[in-house]
């Protein structure tokens, strides 16, 4: 993890002990990397409660509760699905907020409409769901990396909307 993904954990680390929310993951393309980055610091065991790992449309329908209308009109990498994934991941796991990404890591999968390096990413305290758009590509580890830190960036977004609003 880079030295600015390690400040970002300890911020978002930080904000969840603060406000005393619980957070949950369900990631696809990211495959766990955004749950290791949180949990890369000590204390987040007080408010991370785990992840679902959601690699295929099964994961995503019968265990985030993502409709499988949604699969089949927007598909797995979309922002309708993003936005199902952390609303049933907050609902499946009892938590007050989470995040979630899918996308196409590569090097393979892309399609005209959704090339390698499109990747959706939510994330959502109780009502509130915002999201977040990648493209392009710039091979697979570094898709993931990007989609991880922006993940992070997402959710520290998130707060810092809500302390706008207060």
């Amino acid at each position: 993890m880079s030295v600015e993904g390690k400040f970002l954990s300890k911020e978002i680390n930080d904000l969840f002990w603060r406000e005393g929310l619980t957070l949950v993951t369900a990631e696809s393309c990211t495959a766990g990397s955004v749950s290791a980055a949180i949990t890369a610091v000590a204390g987040s065991s007080h408010f991370f409660k785990g992840g679902i790992i959601a690699y295929s449309n099964e994961i995503k329908e019968n265990l985030l509760g993502v409709n499988h209308e949604t699969l089949e009109t927007y598909g797995a990498v979309s922002e309708e699905t993003v936005v199902e994934m952390v609303k049933g991941a907050m609902k499946s796991m009892n938590s007050d907020c989470a995040v979630a990404t899918s996308g196409i890591a590569g090097p393979t999968g892309g399609t005209p409409d959704k090339p390698v390096g499109t990747i959706w990413i939510a994330a959502g305290c109780k009502n509130k769901v915002i999201t977040l758009k990648l493209e392009g590509d710039e091979g697979r580890n570094k898709n993931i990396a990007n989609a991880t830190q922006n993940a992070l960036q997402l959710l520290r977004k998130l707060f810092q909307n809500e302390e706008n609003e207060r």
